[in-house]
């Protein structure tokens, strides 16, 4: 007989309330749908070409494990691994870098590690989930500073004690608007704090071959950290923290997430590398998708009706205030064999629910067209 515990009350609870608030998350499986969903924005995780340079590259290894063996400390480090490190933080214009087996793994292992007690970080309001949880274990004092507002910002660090962090993103995962980095660099260096970029949806799509917000405006020696996710635009798995080389020499020391985790098997490495290799050759490719981004924001500027959040990035995001909205909102997508998907509160704030729309260099302009049109028809119905 089944033991019921006492928690299981409690789950239930929970997931009622969910219910209630048509806010619970369920997992699905969707094949042959349009993609305006995914991270896949140059189309590398679909890509036969990188699937072949993978298999190449690793059947040239003749000497490898199905798995690492261990921690990077014990068993799980490689040659390989540290040829790779160097090769992408060169890439970006680094000291050098230290890889995660997630960009979750890199921002709870950074933010941890880096503050104590005493020290103080400063963080944009909308910044990833995986920041507020590594700034939650660090036991700094943390404030907000309000989406993208540098009086508010330059309020928070005259009040700030200790060493000082400020974290961003370059592009924002949930509004795909980017963040003022210049500004932000010139307070930092004001007050003497330092600047944390992550730049997991920038990483791929920006002119300079996809290296990033940071190198497009020159800033590389004047940012502290930054983080680079692989699996967006390059399509594949883990992630980078990108700094000076004593920054990777602490956190190979202190930072738990990376200390205490398995880490990635040669393979994963290996697609890694391939497609960094991948994305050198890719400027056509980014092109076509910036000019993608450009033909839809001209498309749907043209209907006032739509409230939307201006951005020039992947991310495109209508505001359909509600749960149960939005969601209808996306099942009519459904319907036409487009795959969006509704965020819903409390991901996002009660009231800012919105349909997020991904923009991939292998979407076409009838589709994008299509689209906006069913958008329109949707919004004259309300």
């Amino acid at each position: 007989m089944k033991k019921e515990f006492s928690a299981y009350i409690h789950f239930s609870q929970m997931l009622e309330k969910r219910v209630s608030q048509d806010a619970l998350r369920q997992l699905s499986v969707k094949k042959g749908l349009i993609d305006f969903c995914s991270n896949d924005y140059l189309g590398f995780a679909r890509s036969e070409e990188l699937r072949a340079m993978i298999k190449h590259e690793y059947d040239r290894i003749a000497d490898h494990h199905n798995g690492s063996g261990g921690s990077r400390l014990l068993a799980g480090n490689s040659e390989y691994a540290e040829v790779l490190e160097q090769k992408i933080a060169t890439f970006h214009g680094a000291e050098s870098g230290l890889i995660f087996n997630s960009g979750y793994d890199a921002n709870v292992g950074l933010f941890s590690a880096i503050a104590q007690k005493g020290d103080t970080i400063i963080y944009d309001e909308l910044i990833h989930a995986s920041m507020h949880d590594g700034i939650k274990l660090s036991g700094a004092s943390a404030f907000i500073f309000k989406h993208n507002d540098i009086e508010h910002l330059k309020e928070r660090l005259s009040i700030a004690e200790g060493k000082v962090f400020v974290a961003v993103e370059s592009i924002y995962s949930m509004d795909g608007d980017q963040a003022p980095l210049a500004q932000i660099v010139e307070l930092c260096e004001l007050h003497n704090a330092h600047l944390i970029v992550d730049e997991a949806h920038a990483t791929g799509i920006t002119a300079n071959c996809g290296k990033g917000v940071v190198q497009l405006l020159g800033l590389e020696d004047r940012v502290f950290a930054r983080v680079h996710t692989f699996g967006k635009a390059l399509g594949v798995h883990g992630a980078i923290v990108l700094g000076v080389s004593l920054l990777r020499n602490f956190l190979i020391n202190f930072s738990r997430s990376f200390i205490y985790t398995t880490a990635l098997p040669l393979h994963s490495l290996v697609a890694i590398n391939c497609s960094y290799e991948l994305l050198r050759k890719s400027s056509p490719i980014i092109e076509k998708l910036r000019e993608l981004i450009k033909y839809y924001n001209k498309l749907i500027a043209d209907h006032n009706g739509i409230d939307r959040i201006e951005s020039e990035s992947a991310i495109q995001c209508v505001i359909v205030p509600g749960n149960s909205n939005v969601k209808r909102l996306a099942n009519t997508y459904l319907s036409e064999n487009f795959d969006l998907r509704p965020i819903l509160s409390p991901t996002v704030p009660k009231g800012k629910e919105r349909l997020r729309i991904c923009i991939h260099a292998y979407n076409s302009k009838e589709q994008v067209e299509k689209l906006i049109k069913i958008l329109e028809t949707a919004v004259e119905k309300e």
